[in-house]
């Protein structure tokens, strides 16, 4: 795996939204500002259309544009991953082409989003993806969103694919991560995938953390990852205690919506979401805006 493109892959990698206006179509000058800001705070790499980044509600035309936004603003410095969530694995294969020709660093790779694969299917349409290009993947594991588990097992058969680097682990159980070193080594990258367990995955070997609810709050982010990856888990732990309340927003079907909300509250950005998304009403907001002005009105100086 030495020099292997991806293999350096760690640290933090957002996972950035798709700015809108309020009739739903992309606000570029907006999402570009906020990649700047990101740029700023330190992050090692860029996830463009994940979930956060509205995939699904994106026409081809539209991914492909906000690819080469990435690419111009972070000017080949870090980079730049394309989510690859398509109802298929051939249309998976050309988006992926076409990505790779817009320029695209590598990709992050879910299951097909037509129906729920079992284990042969899904590591089917792994190999198959891979195909398209031969730039690096991060396969992603979301079992509790897309029914599809990618277990330490199908991760030992996807080793023996080259682009395949790094996973994302988002299954909501810590103990994968220690699974996954005793079944496949380190062989690939492990990044946390869900917020409000970062630092335990840091401490259980995950070296990298494609973050959510960091686009609202880069500096902290980056602050708390970096403190993990030096091994100061005292002064880790206390920034994490006021952090989560505010990683908790990343869990549930209304994370889009919680993050582009604190994205709107901190100044960096608009909660619009794309339908079929409604912005937050109700007792879901109310909460939500409860937990970003506490976070607020405590953030560390």
């Amino acid at each position: 795996m030495a020099g292997t493109p991806g293999s350096d892959w760690r640290d933090v990698f957002p996972a950035v939204t798709t700015q809108f206006f309020e009739d739903g179509q992309i606000d570029y000058d907006a999402t570009g500002n906020h990649l700047n800001v990101l740029l700023e705070s330190g992050i090692s790499g860029l996830v463009m259309l994940g979930s956060l980044g509205e995939n699904n509600s994106l026409t081809r035309e539209e991914k492909l544009s906000i690819i080469k936004l990435a690419k111009d603003v972070s000017g080949g410095k870090i980079p730049v991953v394309s989510g690859v969530s398509e109802l298929n694995t051939y249309t998976a294969v050309d988006y992926v082409k076409e990505a790779d020709a817009a320029g695209a660093d590598g990709f992050m790779l879910l299951p097909a989003m037509a129906f729920r694969a079992d284990r042969a299917e899904t590591l089917a349409h792994y190999r198959f993806v891979a195909t398209a290009t031969e730039k690096p993947f991060i396969i992603y594991n979301n079992p509790i969103a897309y029914q599809v588990d990618i277990t330490p097992d199908m991760l030992l058969e996807l080793a023996e694919i080259d682009q395949m680097v790094a996973v994302k682990e988002s299954c909501g159980d810590v103990r994968r991560i220690t699974d996954i070193f005793n079944i496949v080594g380190d062989r690939f990258t492990i990044f946390a995938g869900v917020d409000d367990l970062a630092l335990e995955c840091a401490l259980l070997g995950a070296t990298g953390w494609i973050a959510g609810i960091g686009l609202a709050f880069p500096k902290e982010n980056q602050r708390l990852w970096d403190l993990a990856m030096a091994g100061e888990w005292e002064k880790a732990r206390e920034l994490y205690r006021w952090y989560t309340p505010l990683l908790h927003l990343d869990v549930g079907t209304k994370f889009v919506q919680n993050i582009k909300l604190a994205i709107q509250e901190v100044g960096l950005g608009k909660e619009h979401v794309r339908m079929p998304r409604l912005a937050l009403s109700g007792q879901d907001r109310e909460h939500a805006m409860k937990v970003i002005h506490t976070g607020l009105e405590n953030r560390p100086s």
